[in-house]
C-alpha cells in the first residue's frame, strides 16, 4: 500500500520525520512551511524528488495534494487548528508533541477523528525506545508487583540562543515552558508506566534564569495515581552548562528499574525478585546511543502508524495518549498558579490560562 505523505512545518524537528518517512517507504508528495528556504533546505538535504511540491498555505496543499498521512511539526500553538483542518479533509495524522496546548482542542481532535475514521498519533516516539519497551513489558507482566512510585527527571539546558532562533518558544500562546516543550516525553512515559489514571497533582513552577521567555524554566510536581502509586516530576532547562540527563525510575514491591541516557535510551538499573533475566545482559541488550535527544523512535512510530492505517486499528500512541500527557502538564501549571492540589480529570484548561504568570 503506497501512502501519500506531506509535512507541515519544516523546522528543527522535521528532519527526524522526513527521515522516518523515507525509511518506511512513504511517498513524500509535499512540504509546507511559511519560510520557503526551510523547504528548499530539506529537499536538498534528503535529495527529494523534483516533483515534491512546496506550499506556504497548508489548506491549499490539502486540497491539491490530498495526502493520506500528514505530519504536523509547526509551533505547538498551531497544532490544534491544523489538525482539525487535516481531519476534515480525511487525512491521517502524526502530531508532534504536545498534541495541542488546550484540553478542549485535544477533545475536538479525538472526537473529529472518530467521526471521520482517521488515525491520529501523538508523536511520543520515546515509547518505542528498546529500553522503554523492555520496561513496559515488565509492567504488563506485573513483574514489579505492587507499584510504589516512579520518578521522571529532565535536567537539561536551554539558553538565549535556543529561544532567540524561534520567537514562539517559551510563549504561553504557542509553546509553554520547560515542562510542556522539553519534558513532556518523559512525563508521558511516567504516566503510562504508572497506570495512566491520576487522581491528584501538586505542582510548583518558576522562571529562575530565563527572563526573556514568558513561561517556566523549572517545574516540580507530586502525582497521586488511581492505583495507589505516586509520581515525582522534576523538569528544568536551567542545568549548567549543558544537558545532563533524562531519567525514569520505577520502584515496585518486587522490582527496581532506572532508564537514563540522552532520551531514556539506556537501562541503568534492572533488579527483579523473579530473577527471570540477567541484569547485565538486559543492560547490554537494551542499550541505544542516539546522536541527539530525539532518539531513534520516529522510524518505528511511523511504521506503526502506517500499519494502523492499513489494518484499520488505533496507533500504538493515540491522540488520547497525547491528551493525557498534555493534561498532566496543564494540571501542574494549574496547581502551581493556584497554590493548591488539582484533581483530575481536567475538563477545561489551556496554557493561555497562565499568561502573565511570571511577568516581572
Amino acid at each position: 500500500m503506497s501512502l501519500k505523505y506531506a509535512i507541515i512545518g519544516c523546522g528543527r524537528i522535521s528532519p527526524n520525520h522526513i527521515a522516518a518517512a523515507l525509511e518506511n517507504g512513504l511517498e513524500i508528495t509535499a512540504l509546507c512551511d511559511i519560510v520557503i528556504e526551510n523547504m528548499d533546505d530539506k529537499i536538498v538535504k534528503f535529495e527529494l524528488s523534483e516533483e515534491t511540491k512546496k506550499y506556504t498555505d497548508y489548506k491549499t496543499m490539502l486540497k491539491e495534494v490530498k495526502p493520506d498521512l500528514v505530519a504536523i511539526c509547526t509551533e505547538s500553538g498551531l497544532h490544534g487548528n491544523i489538525a482539525l483542518d487535516c481531519i476534515e479533509e480525511g487525512c491521517n495524522l502524526i502530531i508532534e508533541k504536545p498534541i495541542t496546548l488546550s484540553i478542549e482542542e485535544a477533545d475536538k481532535i479525538i472526537e473529529k477523528a472518530k467521526q471521520k475514521n482517521v488515525k491520529v498519533c501523538a508523536c511520543h516516539q520515546n515509547r518505542f525506545n528498546k529500553s522503554v519497551q523492555k520496561i513496559r513489558e515488565a509492567v504488563d507482566k506485573n513483574r514489579f508487583g505492587k507499584l510504589f512510585y516512579g520518578t521522571a527527571h529532565i535536567r537539561w539546558n536551554r539558553g538565549y540562543e535556543y529561544y532567540s532562533r524561534a520567537k514562539w518558544r517559551g510563549t504561553w500562546e504557542q509553546d509553554g515552558g520547560a515542562l510542556m516543550n522539553q519534558c513532556i516525553h518523559n512525563i508521558d512515559l511516567l504516566r503510562w508506566m504508572m497506570g495512566d489514571e491520576i487522581t491528584e497533582v501538586v505542582g510548583m513552577t518558576d522562571n529562575l534564569s530565563h527572563d526573556y521567555i514568558e513561561a517556566e524554566d523549572l517545574g516540580i510536581a507530586l502525582v497521586r495515581f488511581a492505583n495507589g502509586s505516586y509520581g515525582i516530576i522534576e523538569g528544568t532547562t536551567d542545568i549548567y552548562p549543558q544537558n545532563l540527563e533524562e531519567t525514569l525510575y520505577i520502584f515496585g514491591e518486587k522490582g527496581t528499574v532506572k532508564a537514563g541516557g540522552q532520551s531514556v535510551n539506556l537501562i541503568e538499573e534492572w533488579q527483579f525478585a523473579d530473577l527471570l533475566d540477567d541484569p547485565n545482559e538486559v543492560k547490554a541488550k537494551y542499550h541505544e546511543n542516539p546522536p541527539n535527544v530525539y532518539g531513534f523512535g520516529h522510524v518505528p512510530l511511523y511504521a506503526d502508524v502506517m500499519d494502523a492505517i492499513k489494518n484499520d486499528r488505533q496507533p500504538y500512541v493515540t491522540a488520547e495518549d497525547g491528551k493525557r500527557a498534555l493534561e498532566l502538564v496543564l494540571a501542574i501549571y494549574k496547581s502551581a498558579a493556584e497554590g493548591k492540589s488539582v484533581k483530575l480529570p481536567l475538563e477545561k484548561c489551556s496554557t493561555m490560562d497562565f499568561k502573565g504568570r511570571f511577568d516581572k
